[in-house]
C-alpha cells in the first residue's frame, strides 16, 4: 500500500516540475502584465483590437498547425469552420446577450464546427496533396455561400450590433487553453499516431494504426477550435460577414503557420504575433502593405524555408543555444 502510495505521490511531483512552474509563471505575469497596462490606459483602443486579433490568431494558427503539421493533412477550409462558429455564436449571443449565452454560443459554435469537421473529414481526408487542398477548399467556399444567402445570417449583409461579451481575460484564458490542449494531445498516444501518420502513412498503417481514424480526428480537433476562434471573433468585433471568411481568411493563416514552422506549436504563436502585427502596422499604407508583406514571405521561404522555428518549440532551441535553464536540474529520483 505504502509502495503505490509512493508510485502515485512520484506521479504528482512530476507535474510539479520547475519547468511547468516557469511556464505557469510565464503565462500569469503576460496575463497580468497586459491587464496592468489596460487599467492604467497605456494600452490604445487600437492596441487592444490588435491584442485580440492576436489571440484569434493563435487559435486558428495552432488548431490548423495540428492538421497541418503534425498530421501532414493540406487542409484550405479553416475559415469555413471558424466561420461557423462565428454565425452560431453571434446568433446565440443575440438571443442571450449574457456570460452564460456567450460561454453556450463559444461551445455550440465549436461542436458544430467540430461536427462539420467530421462530416466533411471521412470523405475528404482519403484525398491527399493538392485535392484534399482543393477539396477543403470547396468547402469553405460552399459554407461561405450558404451563409451569403441564408435570411437567419443576414445574407451579404451580415450581422451587426453583436454584444461585445468577450474581454480580455476570455480571449487570453481560451488562447492559453488552446495551446495547453493541442500540446497535450500531441504528446499523447493519439498525438504520436498523428505524428507517425505524417512523417511515412504506409509504414503506420503497416503498424497497425488506422490512419483515417486519426486523421479524423486531429481535423475534428482543428475544426473544435477554429469555431471557438471565429465565435471569439464575432463576441469581440461586433460585426461579421461572409465577406470576412474567405478564400483569403485561409490563406492567411496557413500563411501564419508556415511562416511559425509546420509542426511548432510555438512557431504557430510567434507567426501570429508577429503577422497580426505586421498586417496592422501597414493597414494604412494600402499600396504597399502587401508588397511588403508577400516579400518577407519570400525572404523566410527562400532562406528559412522550413520557418521561424522549424519542428522546434521555445524550450528546445534554449537547450541548443545551451542557455541556463530553471528546470535543468529536474531530475531527482523520487522513490
Amino acid at each position: 500500500m505504502l509502495k503505490g502510495f509512493n508510485k502515485e505521490s512520484a506521479g504528482s511531483l512530476r507535474m510539479l516540475t520547475a519547468k511547468n512552474l516557469v511556464l505557469v509563471v510565464s503565462v500569469v505575469a503576460t496575463f497580468v502584465t497586459v491587464q496592468l497596462l489596460r487599467t492604467l490606459g497605456i494600452i490604445s483602443s487600437v492596441g487592444e483590437s490588435t491584442l485580440a486579433l492576436i489571440c484569434i490568431n493563435i487559435i486558428l494558427a495552432v488548431s490548423l498547425n495540428l492538421i497541418v503539421g503534425f498530421t501532414g493533412q493540406f487542409s484550405l477550409g479553416h475559415a469555413g469552420f471558424m466561420s461557423i462558429g462565428a454565425y452560431v455564436c453571434a446568433l446565440i449571443v443575440l438571443e442571450f446577450p449574457t456570460t452564460l449565452g456567450l460561454v453556450g454560443g463559444l461551445l455550440a459554435g465549436g461542436i458544430i464546427a467540430m461536427i462539420f469537421g467530421i462530416l466533411i473529414g471521412f470523405p475528404t481526408l482519403r484525398l491527399k496533396g493538392d485535392y484534399l487542398a482543393i477539396g477543403t477548399l470547396g468547402f469553405g467556399e460552399i459554407i461561405r455561400v450558404v451563409f451569403l444567402n441564408l435570411e437567419a445570417t443576414g445574407g451579404a449583409s451580415g450581422l451587426a450590433s453583436i454584444p461585445r461579451l468577450a474581454t480580455w481575460p476570455w480571449l487570453f484564458g481560451l488562447t492559453a487553453l488552446t495551446v495547453l490542449i493541442i500540446n497535450n494531445f500531441i504528446k499523447s498516444n493519439r498525438g504520436r499516431s498523428c505524428l507517425a501518420i505524417r512523417e511515412d502513412e504506409i509504414a503506420a498503417e503497416s503498424m497497425g494504426i488506422n490512419s483515417t481514424k486519426y486523421k479524423v480526428m486531429a481535423f475534428a480537433i482543428g475544426a473544435f477550435f477554429a469555431g471557438i476562434a471565429g465565435g471569439l471573433y464575432a463576441s469581440y468585433f461586433y460585426f461579421i460577414s461572409p465577406a470576412v471568411f474567405g478564400f483569403l481568411r485561409s490563406i492567411n493563416i496557413l500563411v501564419m503557420v508556415v511562416f511559425g514552422g509546420l509542426g511548432s506549436l510555438s512557431g504557430s504563436t510567434i507567426g501570429a504575433i508577429i503577422l497580426t502585427w505586421l498586417t496592422t502596422m501597414l493597414r494604412g499604407y494600402t499600396g504597399i502593405n502587401n508588397i511588403i508583406y508577400a516579400l518577407l514571405l519570400i525572404i523566410i521561404m527562400l532562406f528559412r524555408p522550413q520557418g521561424l522555428m522549424g519542428t522546434i518549440e521555445v524550450t528546445e532551441l534554449l537547450k541548443k543555444l545551451k542557455l541556463p535553464l530553471p528546470w535543468k536540474k529536474e531530475k531527482e529520483k523520487v522513490e
